[in-house]
C-alpha cells in the first residue's frame, strides 16, 4: 500500500470545509500553495507568535486540551511558553540533487502551549493566503524537544524531521546525526555523510517527488507522510453544541485548523518510543 499522501496547508483548509461542510470563511486561505519563507526572520517569528496567542487560537486550545476530559472547558486555561521556533522538514529539492538546495526547508513555526493541568501541544504555525494563521495543533512537545536536543548534540546545526518515517535529524557540515530511534535505524547510531544520506533519500523517494508518475496517479506531491503519522481528534464544533466532528486527515506541510465561529480539524499525532 502506498503511503498516506500529503497536501499543501491550503488544500487541507478546503479540504475541512468540504468534510465538515464548514461555513465558507474556513476557506479564507488561498488554494494556491503558499510557499513559505526561506528562513524564520524576526518578522516570522513575530507573526506566527501573534496568531499563536490570539484569542480564537486560546479558545481552540481550551477546546482541544478538554477533549478527553482531563480538564474543563473552562478550567484549562492555556497558555503559550517561550517564542515560536522554526520546524524544517527534508527538503525535495535536496531530495532530487538540485545545486546548492540545503538538507531541510522551512515548514512551519511551532508555538509551545501548556495548558492548567500541564498537557502540551506544539501549535503549528504557517504563512498562507491569508498572511500567518495557525494550521495545526498537535499533542506533546517533539519540535521543541529535537530543537534542544539537536542543539546539544551539533551546535548549530539544523534540526529536521524525514516526516516519510517520522525520523528526525541534526545536519551540520557534512554531517547527518540521528536524534531519535527511526533515525538510528535509518542511518546508523553514528550517523553518515551528508551525500550518503542524499543517496539514501533519493532512492527512497525520488520517483515520488511532485510531477512524478506517482504523483500523478493522485498522491499530492508525492512526498508522503508515515502509515504512522497523525490521526484524527474528535473536537467539538463551534455552533454545533456538544457535537464532536471525527475528520479524516488530508495533511502536507501541516494538517489544517479553521479557527473563529467555522469549525476545527485538529490532529493528535501517534508518540514512537523515544
Amino acid at each position: 500500500m502506498a503511503p498516506r499522501a500529503t497536501a499543501t496547508a491550503a488544500a487541507a483548509v478546503l479540504a475541512a470545509v468540504v468534510l465538515l461542510g464548514l461555513a465558507p470563511q474556513a476557506a479564507a486561505v488561498s488554494a494556491d500553495p503558499v510557499p513559505q519563507p526561506q528562513a524564520a526572520t524576526a518578522e516570522a517569528r513575530e507573526a506566527a507568535a501573534a496568531a499563536a496567542a490570539a484569542p480564537d487560537t486560546l479558545a481552540t486550545l481550551s477546546r482541544f486540551f478538554a477533549r478527553e476530559g482531563k480538564v474543563t472547558l473552562t478550567g484549562a486555561q492555556p497558555r503559550i511558553e517561550g517564542e515560536a521556533i522554526p520546524v524544517h522538514h527534508l527538503s525535495p529539492d535536496f531530495v532530487a540533487g538540485k545545486e546548492g538546495a540545503s538538507v531541510a526547508r522551512l515548514e512551519f513555526l511551532a508555538s509551545k502551549a501548556v495548558s492548567s493541568d500541564g498537557q502540551q501541544a506544539a501549535l503549528w504555525t504557517a504563512r498562507t493566503g491569508s498572511g500567518w494563521q495557525v494550521v495545526n495543533i498537535a499533542t506533546g512537545d517533539d519540535e521543541f524537544r529535537y530543537a534542544q536536543l539537536g542543539a546539544a548534540k551539533l551546535p548549530g546545526g539544523t534540526v529536521f524531521r524525514e516526516p516519510q518515517i517520522d525520523a528526525w535529524y541534526v545536519a551540520g557540515g557534512s554531517r547527518v546525526l540521528p536524534l531519535d530511534e527511526d533515525a538510528e535505524r535509518a542511518v546508523g547510531a553514528g550517523g553518515t555523510t551528508l551525500d550518503a544520506y542524499r543517496v539514501r533519500v533519493t532512492e527512497a523517494y525520488g520517483d515520488k517527488l511532485p510531477g512524478s508518475a506517482y504523483a500523478r496517479r493522485g498522491v499530492a506531491g508525492g512526498f508522503a507522510e508515515p502509515a504512522a503519522a497523525p490521526v484524527p481528534v474528535p473536537v467539538p464544533v463551534p455552533g454545533a453544541g456538544d457535537s464532536a466532528a471525527p475528520v479524516g486527515l488530508v495533511a502536507g506541510s501541516a494538517g489544517a485548523l479553521a479557527l473563529g465561529g467555522a469549525g476545527v480539524l485538529l490532529l493528535r499525532r501517534r508518540r514512537a518510543a523515544a
